[in-house]
Formats: C-alpha cells, sequence, structure tokens
C-alpha cells in the first residue's frame, strides 16, 4: 500500500515508517498539516495515518478539510489523545480507524491491514471543486468565491468536463467527443455524430 504518513514527532515517525516499510509497503512521511493536507489531495494514497496533534493544521481538521473536498481516502489516527470524547470526534470527523499512543506495532500493522481491505466507498459527486470554482451537479450551478456565475447548458458540460480532468492535458478530440458528442471515425477522414 501508498502510506502517507503525518508525524511531527521525528523519531516516532520514522520507527513507524520504517516498520511500515519492512512489511512491504510504500511510506511518505511529512511532519506538518498544511503539508500533509496538499500531499493528501494529490499524491494517491492508499491510506493516512494522521498524528492529531500536529503544527499548524491539526489533524482533526485536516481530516475535515480532506472529506469536504471529497478525498474519501481512508484515515487512520494514531495519536496519544486517547480520551472517549478524543476518538469520538476522530471518528466523527471523517477518521475511518483509531489507534493510541503508545501502542504495540502488530495491532498498527493489522489495522493497516484491515483498511486495506476495506472496499472503498464510492459516494456520488454532486459537487466538483477546483480552486475558487465550484460545480454543483443537482441543481446545475456554478459559483466562484461564492458568487453564481451563470452558463448555457453546453458551457456547463464543458466546464464539468475541465473540471473532472483538472490537471490534465485535455485534447480538442476529447472534447468533441464528450462535450459535444461527436465521434471519430478512424476508418474515414470525416467525423459523424453518433
Amino acid at each position: 500500500m501508498k502510506i502517507l504518513l503525518i508525524e511531527d514527532d521525528r523519531e516516532n515517525a520514522d520507527y513507524v515508517a520504517n516498520g511500515l516499510r519492512e512489511e512491504g509497503h510504500l511510506v511518505a512521511q511529512v511532519a506538518s498539516g498544511a503539508e500533509g493536507l496538499i500531499c493528501a489531495m494529490g499524491n494517491g494514497f492508499d491510506l493516512l495515518i494522521v498524528d492529531r496533534m500536529i503544527p499548524g493544521l491539526d489533524g482533526l481538521n485536516l481530516v475535515k478539510s480532506l472529506r469536504a473536498a471529497g478525498n474519501h481516502t481512508p484515515v487512520l489516527f494514531l495519536t496519544a489523545l486517547g480520551g472517549v470524547e478524543d476518538r469520538v470526534s476522530g471518528l466523527n470527523a471523517g477518521g475511518d480507524d483509531y489507534l493510541i499512543k503508545p501502542f504495540a506495532f502488530s495491532e498498527l500493522v493489522a489495522r493497516v491491514a484491515a483498511l486495506g481491505r476495506r472496499p472503498h466507498a464510492t459516494v456520488a459527486e454532486t459537487r466538483l471543486h477546483v480552486l475558487d470554482l465550484e460545480l454543483d451537479l443537482l441543481s446545475r450551478t456554478v459559483r466562484r468565491h461564492g458568487k453564481l456565475i451563470e452558463l448555457q447548458p453546453r458551457e456547463f458540460q464543458l466546464l464539468e468536463y475541465l473540471m473532472r480532468h483538472a490537471g490534465q492535458v485535455v485534447t480538442r478530440t476529447m472534447l468533441l467527443e464528450h462535450v459535444w458528442d461527436i465521434h471519430f471515425d478512424p476508418h474515414t477522414t470525416s467525423s459523424r455524430p453518433t
């Protein structure tokens, strides 16, 4: 599994990361909430292991931000905050599991394996976000900085396609096929709607 470990205690982070690497996992380490949020949003991790007490953006708000942005990567909180209220708030913020420090490494490995076996829920996406732009698929509205932008149906389709492919190269052919529904027959020199 590809795991992101967000932990500011260097000794503990190295212990966990090295142990998980010995178990065959790929592990990236970061020491702050802000850096963790950026990495978690862009690098296709299978699991996040998050300490709640990290500098800048704390672990609880980091996970809330991920969930609000539509990121459903499983999260295992690994933290010294072990009270019932702490565990409940961690799970309610979007955590999938909660392990309290100090911990047995074998239990951490078992929990990581269990989260890896769990099928990822595919939640129907109703809103797309790219930077300050929000597209609501249910109400068919677009807002930038909270301000409503009026779009024609084809413009809405175009924007939706571009937002779903943000950060990727989008060709003219892709747009013609997916937005205008014009398909190209490779055996001819002309295009025809299908």
